[in-house]
């Protein structure tokens, strides 16, 4: 009965430790979206900037944003984000598309780009929080 309840303990303490990691990756991702803020939003009431809004990001084709006028490198990229080709995107975005209007070096440090993914991939395309 001992090495149930202890395998039980483990597992509870492992699964509340993860969900942990997760909400401080998220906090963490939303400081690191303030070097985006000044061209993108993100959130109910986001609206297109310099940048479009990146609602629902993750399964968005890339240059489809609504309203938003993008380069022809976005429109023509054949890009479906997800997750490795946000990450890979955000560390040289002129990089992965050649001709994109974006004016960002980048970020380079793999744990704020994994902390910046969690932070955007909570909202849907209406830009509320995903269950």
């Amino acid at each position: 009965m001992k090495s149930v309840t202890f395998g039980a303990l483990i597992v509870l303490a492992a699964s509340t430790a993860s969900s942990f990691a997760l909400a401080q990756d998220v906090a963490a991702g939303k400081s690191s979206f303030n070097k985006c803020l000044a061209c993108h939003a993100v959130g109910e009431n986001a609206k297109n900037k310099v940048g479009p809004e990146l609602n629902g990001l993750n399964g968005r084709k890339s240059g489809t944003a609504e309203s938003y006028s993008y380069s022809d490198a976005n429109k023509n990229s054949g890009i479906t984000w997800d997750e490795a080709t946000f990450k890979e995107y955000i560390k040289d975005p002129k990089a992965k598309i050649p001709g994109t209007k974006m004016a960002f070096a980048g970020i380079k440090k793999e744990s704020e780009v994994n902390d910046l993914w969690a932070f955007l991939a909570q909202f849907d395309k209406d830009g509320k929080i995903k269950p």
